[in-house]
């Protein structure tokens, strides 16, 4: 009929269709995100507000401008080109002798000993010495102190680090080398690369997932290829490490490698060796690449034989017949349907390894450590937490930097597990 409106359908109640789908939809997006909302804290809580605060405890410098107020707001109009002159020192005075009083001095003192070595005494003793000064000139009397307090370089560390954020900690993480304690010395320029304790992770994390692929490999394929009797047994022997503690099977791998342990002995009783030319083979790199590909080989082959079970054996048999030799079949037909189960694996493991901190510091001795045990020394022992955070963080850059290659490279996409 000309003229009349088309009736808009509605729901039993008398409600609109649209308005009712509407309603539909969104309590479903509402349960759906309520479902993973569990998930979704979890990953805040544990994963992302704890990259958070790192990366914000590698900048954070609160200690000088909180502990010296006075002394900062003096230094911002000096010429570094000479001594500060009477009203630095007399601010200084007072910073010293509050700090003193309310025990807090040593806070700043300590994160400035992170700079330069020898602040620490220097600030802790003109802090002690500050409650008997008398009033004014007090440059004279902090010089008669301390007369590191002349060295022009103390007031401009002290300036540099008065701002609420530095990049100091960064600097010394990739200016400096670690001595055996993980004190923080002077890195020579001669020094090379291959000293480096990131280098040392990244290329021993490397060299670890590359024997963990070329031992987990077969073992995968036999998993997959052999009867099912058979691969079960096989299976159980490949996560039997799973089920026994990781300290020790450290500590097995300590008895079996040292100079006086098993496989020494053994090669001894074989006539391999005499027993003065013992192989030293823990407490270096050795012990470390062996006692991790131990440790991570099980991360290599499960995601290889999920990967090489999907494989039709039909594939390589067609190949055959159309005359490939098997190293050609193989090499043509099998091995590029297992590189997504090769990226899988090589990825965990080598995150799994970049990371790793337990093994190293048992097995590792002076060469064998990674990076990971200097941040826990520098979290537990020396308490220089931002120079901690500053090492992780730029260990983090890496890894994301190295993933990234590798998605340019092969693709992300091409990962499975099975």
């Amino acid at each position: 009929m000309q003229g009349s409106k088309t009736q808009e359908l509605t729901t039993a109640d008398g409600v609109s269709l649209r308005v009712s789908q509407e309603r539909s939809i969104r309590r479903n997006k509402i349960k759906a995100f309520l479902l993973v909302a569990p998930l979704l804290i979890f990953l805040l809580v544990a994963f992302v507000l704890p990259i958070v605060d790192m990366l914000k405890r590698s900048v954070e410098n609160p200690e000088v401008l909180t502990y010296l107020p006075t002394t900062t707001v003096a230094l911002q109009e000096w010429n570094d080109d000479e001594l500060p002159d009477e009203t630095v020192f007399a601010a200084l005075a007072v910073d010293l002798k509050a700090g003193a009083e309310a025990r807090t001095i040593g806070k700043v003192a300590s994160r400035l000993n992170y700079e330069k070595s020898g602040m620490r005494s220097l600030i802790m003793k003109s802090a002690r010495k500050s409650k008997r000064f008398k009033e004014g000139p007090y440059k004279e009397q902090l010089l008669k102190a301390d007369k590191r307090w002349g060295d022009v370089g103390v007031w401009k560390l002290i300036q540099r680090e008065s701002s609420p954020y530095t990049f100091s900690y960064y600097l010394n993480a990739v200016d400096h080398k670690y001595a055996d304690n993980g004190d923080i010395v002077a890195q020579p320029e001669h020094l090379q690369i291959y000293n480096s304790l990131f280098f040392r992770t990244i290329y021993m994390s490397i060299a670890i997932t590359s024997l963990c692929l070329l031992l987990g490999y077969p073992i995968a394929y036999l998993l997959a290829n052999l009867p099912l009797r058979q691969a079960n047994l096989l299976m159980i022997l490949v996560l039997l490490p799973f089920w026994t503690s990781l300290l020790v099977r450290t500590a097995t791998w300590i008895a079996i490698l040292q100079q006086q342990g098993v496989l020494n002995d053994l090669m001894v009783g074989a006539g391999i060796l005499s027993d003065e030319d013992r192989i030293q083979m823990i407490y270096n790199q050795t012990g470390t690449l062996i006692a991790m590909t131990h440790i991570l080989l099980p991360f290599m082959i499960l995601p290889l034989y999920s990967v090489m079970k999907t494989i039709s054996p039909s594939y390589v048999r067609a190949a055959r017949s159309m005359g490939a030799t098997p190293f050609t079949a193989f090499r043509r037909v099998y091995f590029p349907q297992t590189l997504p189960g090769i990226g899988a694996g090589s990825i965990l493991v080598f995150i799994l390894a970049i990371g790793y901190y337990i093994t190293p510091a048992l097995v590792g001795g002076q060469t064998g450590t990674f990076i990971t045990n200097f941040i826990a020394y520098h979290m537990q022992t020396s308490l220089n937490w931002g120079l901690a955070a500053a090492i992780a963080s730029i260990l983090l850059i890496i890894v994301i930097g190295l993933y990234w290659l590798y998605n340019r490279l092969i693709g992300v996409d091409n990962v499975k597990l099975g």
